[in-house]
């Protein structure tokens, strides 16, 4: 299993960032807090880029950033699920 501790933050809404766990294995990005889902996407539905303020992800009309404690392992698990998305 590839996870990996994240704050996760709704561009446009205020409030503090939510502790979630972000996995990366198989072929799916999920999404859980406190063990439980709160989203799961295929590779092809999402659009993800690296911003000074953390990871952008894009699905569904939605954009979330999440800032990744581990980065510099989670954007080589990145490249390696999605290529150069």
């Amino acid at each position: 299993m590839t996870s990996f501790d994240a704050r996760l933050r709704v561009v446009g809404q205020s409030g503090l960032p939510l502790g979630v766990e972000v996995d990366l294995t198989g072929d799916h990005m999920i999404v859980t807090t406190a063990g439980e889902p709160l989203a799961e996407w295929v590779w092809d539905e999402i659009r993800i880029s690296a911003s000074p303020d953390g990871y952008h992800i894009r699905a569904e009309g939605e954009e979330i950033v999440l800032n990744v404690t581990e980065g510099a392992r989670f954007a080589s698990e990145l490249g390696r699920r999605t290529g150069n998305r």
